[in-house]
């Protein structure tokens, strides 16, 4: 589904991302991990649009999108979240929801000072959308709670659910349990199986290595920019390269 060629990027003298060549397959999840600072939120960054590499490629089902800015990348159908949650505080978490289908809506300056029937309709639609991905989620009874009072994991399934309503095939998910009780990784472990499940491709970086271990198809791992290791949970569990530069002993004798 997207593969990448070389993918490389530097800032200054620190290359972040260096030479990565890497597949994720439709339907999977595919977890990211490694030390902080290894480059898995610029790998995110250049994947999604925000970033323009130094060098390499990123194809998304055989396309070329590495020069497409973020909004067209979003088009195209990749979604994504961010480790701090990007979220319109006085807002609604409709609201904010809302936002993601406006991706999908072909509304101009003319309709909105007219009021056209395609701005209502499309109105109608996007908030119809909201409905269906927050009932998705499991928040649709605190839809209308401004986003500022609701708990960090409803927020971090707002940002999900903003990203959903965007009607993407893949979603990159940057750190969704950061900040989390155990309980509540456990429950958006599950909302991300069910993604999967629904046919959404599932990317995502996260540091909890049991969730991680029991989530993923795939894992690629790696350190100071370079790609160290690829493969199942069971094989990163006892690959030597990533026990010495990620998981530490103590983390492989406790898996075994």
């Amino acid at each position: 589904m997207i593969h990448t060629k070389g993918l490389t990027k530097t800032f200054g003298g620190l290359t972040a991302v260096n030479k990565v060549d890497f597949e994720i397959e439709k339907g999977k999840v595919t977890a990211i991990i490694g030390p902080n600072g290894a480059g898995k939120s610029t790998f995110f960054n250049l994947i999604s649009g925000f970033h323009p590499p130094t060098e390499g490629s990123v194809f998304f089902n055989d396309k070329d999108i590495t020069t497409l800015p973020s909004y067209e990348i979003a088009k195209l159908g990749i979604a994504r979240t961010f480790q701090t949650t990007h979220l319109f505080e006085t807002s609604t978490v409709i609201d904010n929801v809302i936002i993601g289908h406006r991706l999908r809506t072909k509304s101009n300056l003319f309709d909105a000072i007219f009021k056209t029937k395609r701005l209502k309709e499309e109105e109608r639609q996007s908030r119809e959308k909201a409905h269906e991905v927050l009932d998705f989620v499991g928040l649709l009874d605190q839809a209308n709670q401004p986003v500022s009072d609701i708990s960090q994991e409803a927020k971090k399934r707002t940002a999900i659910a903003l990203a959903l309503a965007t009607d993407p095939e893949i979603v990159f998910l940057d750190e969704p349990a950061a900040g989390v009780n155990p309980d509540e990784t456990d429950g958006l472990a599950l909302l991300m199986k069910k993604m999967s499940k629904k046919g959404i491709t599932v990317c995502l970086i996260e540091h909890k290595m049991g969730m991680i271990m029991s989530l993923a198809d795939k894992i690629m791992v790696l350190n100071y920019g370079e790609k160290i290791a690829e493969g199942t949970p069971s094989e990163i569990q006892n690959n030597d390269a990533v026990i010495q530069a990620y998981l530490g002993a103590d983390y492989h004798a406790t898996s075994i």
